[in-house]
């Protein structure tokens, strides 16, 4: 589970080596603030938790932050109020609110916030917006490792071991989705969407035959798991 401003010791925030972005959840209800660090956590980042204005601009002064999920409705200071405050220190932030009306989407865009979202949202969806943020703004991790695989993805390149593995386009795309979601079972239908980019309402046989691939390619027969009747996920302990 994420962590709240008391639980840390002073001198810790910035160790952030093992993992992919350090991301502040800043929302006064607690289960849902406990479900966003959940899913943050579960595919890799470290979620930071703020259930106040007061904490968030705590972490702001003593974190270095890679990106802030923030509600607008906040007691005290609401989220339009504290956006001046993250964007100071150049730490984009995205919007998660309840606040739904085009009028507030155009304000929260207008003010600087890099995406908005309202609730209730899916999971999967806003985890990739959190990638494309991150990607967008030059704050992802640049290497992905499990077991003797390493990926780079500003390269885009695979290693087993000290060899090159040859992918084609597709099956890297499929590999980075996996990756940005790894320990969550994803359906063929999103698999399909996120790495093919569309909505596929015919056979889902394509993502079949591009895992046995992957899992060919990379060695990675047990770490792909399919979910039975639904779809696979990429298991890590993270």
């Amino acid at each position: 589970m994420g962590q709240s401003f008391h639980d840390i010791a002073e001198n810790e925030p910035t160790v952030r080596s093992f993992f992919m972005a350090v991301i502040l959840v800043v929302d006064d209800e607690k289960k849902i603030n406990d479900l966003i660090s959940m899913n943050l956590e579960m595919v890799g980042h470290r979620a930071i938790q703020a259930f106040t204005s007061k904490e968030a601009l705590e972490w702001n002064q003593r974190a270095e932050l890679d990106l802030v999920l923030l509600d607008i409705m906040l007691p005290e200071l609401d989220g339009y109020e504290l956006l001046p405050y993250f964007m100071k220190k150049q730490v984009p932030v995205i919007y998660l609110t309840a606040k739904d009306s085009l009028m507030d989407k155009v304000k929260g865009l207008k003010l600087g916030a890099d995406d908005y979202v309202t609730k209730p949202f899916e999971s999967i969806e806003l985890l990739a917006r959190v990638e494309t943020v991150l990607r967008r703004c030059g704050r992802q991790e640049k290497e992905f490792c499990l077991g003797e695989v390493t990926v780079n993805f500003a390269q885009r390149k695979v290693f087993r071991g000290q060899n090159p593995v040859e992918l084609t386009a597709q099956e890297f795309a499929l590999l980075e989705v996996l990756i940005r979601n790894c320990n969550l079972a994803l359906s063929r239908e999103q698999l399909l969407e996120q790495a093919w980019g569309y909505v596929y309402e015919g056979e889902t046989r394509t993502v079949d035959i591009h895992i046995q691939r992957l899992r060919k390619k990379l060695g990675w027969e047990k770490e792909i798991e399919t979910v039975y009747k639904y779809g696979y996920r990429l298991g890590k302990t993270v």
